[in-house]
């Protein structure tokens, strides 16, 4: 019988309690059984077959046996290996198998926890030193102490605690890598199998032992095997004891379908980084009709709405997928839109006329948002705007975006508002009416000079959030690069000013063009990079078809991994992944020096099930 977790075990809310099992073999390899193989299962309890999956969290199983020892020193604590999961209960099945190297955990503890004030680890120590030194009178004044000799002090303690405490650091290990983003990890849920505990301490010391494991794991389910004489030293409190099963810990009220009042409107924001503009104009014009309108995202299936429009910004398979099931379940309701579907599509005159209605997306607060240009004048094969929205034209004015005066922050939406004759005009009216602005889709760098870059360093530059200053431009090739740093010493950057460049990849550019591309960025002060994969329009130009690598990438490869931004490499670690996975198509291998920068930071605990999935990429496509 498995109780479930939410959302650790089972990513949407089915049944807690079912019955269950695996075979494992003595290799560690573990299988899930047949539904008609649980006949131990009880009748009143539902059998699944269980997907055991690859995320270190589902199904936590720890298992130990009375013949461990201490893994070698040198753990690396990298997930090389995509089944390390099967490490967390070979002692059980093996004889001298080996566990955590306790004096590299420790240290690996104090480094990130003390030194770095890293929260888990932090969290962990301190419960490790305070419970092994209140039940088995552990000396843990010196685990504390960055500079004190870790190894020193295990090798001081006496063999049976040495013994007794490698199970506990084991544990706490695996924990760790299981829910690596807990600020408590011990206080997970999962299961552990123990066989002859009591072998793992002096027989006076079990009582103790047993406490500190309950202590220190609340929340996990520990099955024991031990001899008749080491039930006499339980604890009478535990046979009064037990888990809550997930329901019971945080009961789940049930949902009732939602169903629209008659004569609703409902439009659907399909996959908007952004509050859409269009939506907010169309709920206007709905409402000055009398009707109720709604506003769903993404995902949005509801019964009873009597119009449906949903719009569709990007010409992703994700976006086609969802648009396909909008489709099937409203049917002729529906109205589909946008650049995604269709970048011929317009709202009426008479609707895009209209004041967008700012209470659709009440998360916009005091930050207004909208076009004064539209169009640009250049033709790059990549871009929607030209043959959307032609060459640079007004359509609206600053004083009408901020509501004559209502608002002091703005989102802007134009695609090259340096290209209009008049850009130099709304760009003083920002500067002399303190406007904070956002240039979302970033300053044409080319198009600058001294009086223009004067008047943007005026206006207060910021972040879509308005939370700091911040400049945006766009780099989507390698031509030009000494112009284009001429023309940013006009601006006189610092670090702190944070300028992001946009950088397009996948379209027309090797990788050698890429990293000049980075490199010179990163010789920028106070520049960095904010990747965007090229996402072909509908009609558009496919990818790229390049000799991509060229004759010797290796080398290239290693330089892209020695550019470090001094912030937003999470950006940076998509292109990684991206030349990764074309690597290993193109040559039938991983390139473990780009392996390492892509997990350099980020989601250790992926490594091995990443290089899992890239293994053999090329045979398995041949």
């Amino acid at each position: 019988m498995l109780a479930r977790h939410h959302p650790l075990d089972v990513r949407n809310r089915g049944i807690t309690v079912l019955g269950s099992g695996v075979d494992v073999d003595a290799g560690g390899h573990v299988v899930s059984l047949r539904t008609r193989d649980l006949s131990l299962v009880p009748s009143h309890i539902p059998a699944r077959k269980i997907n055991i999956g690859a995320r270190p969290s589902a199904y936590l199983l720890l298992a130990y046996g009375s013949g461990h020892r201490p893994g070698p020193r040198g753990e690396d604590f990298e997930f090389t290996d995509p089944l390390f999961r099967r490490t967390r209960f070979h002692s059980l099945l093996l004889q001298n198998a080996p566990l955590t190297h306790p004096v590299d955990f420790i240290h690996r503890l104090r480094y990130k926890g003390i030194r770095w004030g890293r929260m888990p680890s932090g969290n962990v120590l301190r419960a490790l030193c305070v419970q092994l030194s209140k039940q088995l009178n552990i000396p843990t004044d010196s685990w504390s102490d960055v500079d004190a000799d870790m190894g020193d002090a295990w090798n001081r303690l006496p063999p049976w605690q040495q013994r007794a405490v490698l199970p506990i650091l084991d544990m706490a290990r695996h924990m760790m890598d299981a829910f690596p983003r807990s600020a408590t990890p011990l206080e997970m849920p999962g299961v552990v199998l123990m066989d002859q505990p009591e072998t793992f301490c002096p027989f006076e010391c079990f009582k103790n032992y047993l406490t500190l494991l309950d202590r220190l794991f609340p929340r996990l389910q520990f099955i024991l095997s031990v001899g008749a004489h080491a039930l006499e030293r339980f604890p009478s409190s535990f046979r009064q004891q037990r888990l809550l099963l997930p329901d019971e810990e945080k009961p789940q009220a049930k949902s009732r379908p939602v169903r629209l009042p008659r004569d609703t409107i409902l439009l659907i924001d399909v996959d908007g980084r952004l509050p859409n503009l269009a939506l907010m104009k169309l709920c206007t014009h709905y409402r000055q009709k009398g009707h109720t309108v709604r506003l769903g995202k993404r995902d949005c299936f509801l019964d009873g709405p009597d119009r449906v429009y949903a719009s569709t910004v990007f010409y992703s398979p994700l976006s086609q997928r969802r648009n396909r099931r909008l489709r099937q379940h409203y049917g002729d309701k529906l109205t589909l839109g946008g650049t995604g579907e269709d970048i011929a599509s317009r709202l009426p005159d008479t609707v895009e006329t209209l004041r967008p209605d700012y209470t659709l997306y009440p998360e916009l607060g005091d930050r207004g948002i909208g076009f004064i240009t539209r169009g640009c004048p250049f033709t790059c094969p990549f871009c929607v705007v030209p043959p959307k929205e032609g060459g640079p034209h007004q359509v609206s004015d600053l004083d009408a975006l901020l509501e004559r005066g209502r608002l002091k922050k703005l989102i802007l939406l134009d695609d090259n508002i340096l290209s209009h004759p008049d850009a130099d005009r709304f760009l003083w009216e920002m500067a002399e009416q303190n406007v904070m602005v956002n240039f979302t889709q970033s300053l044409d760098l080319r198009l600058v000079n001294w009086e223009r870059a004067r008047v943007i360093r005026r206006i207060q530059c910021a972040n879509t959030r308005f939370t700091r200053s911040n400049f945006h431009f766009s780099l989507n090739h390698n031509r030009n690069m000494d112009r284009l740093a001429r023309k940013y010493r006009l601006f006189d950057f610092k670090s702190r000013d944070n300028v992001e460049f946009l950088c397009m990849y996948g379209f027309n550019t090797t990788l050698e063009e890429d990293v000049d591309r980075f490199r010179f960025l990163r010789s920028l002060p106070g520049a960095y990079v904010f990747v965007q994969k090229y996402l072909p329009i509908k009609g558009g130009p496919p990818p790229d078809t390049l000799d991509f690598f060229g004759a010797d990438p290796d080398p290239l490869i290693d330089k892209l991994a020695g550019i470090v931004f001094t912030q937003n490499m999470k950006s940076m670690e998509n292109y990684y992944r991206w030349v990764s996975r074309r690597y290993a198509e193109t040559y039938g291998a991983l390139h473990m020096g780009l392996v390492d920068t892509i997990f350099r930071y980020n989601h250790r605990h992926k490594k091995g099930e990443y290089i899992a999935s890239l293994a053999g990429t090329k045979k398995e496509q041949s």
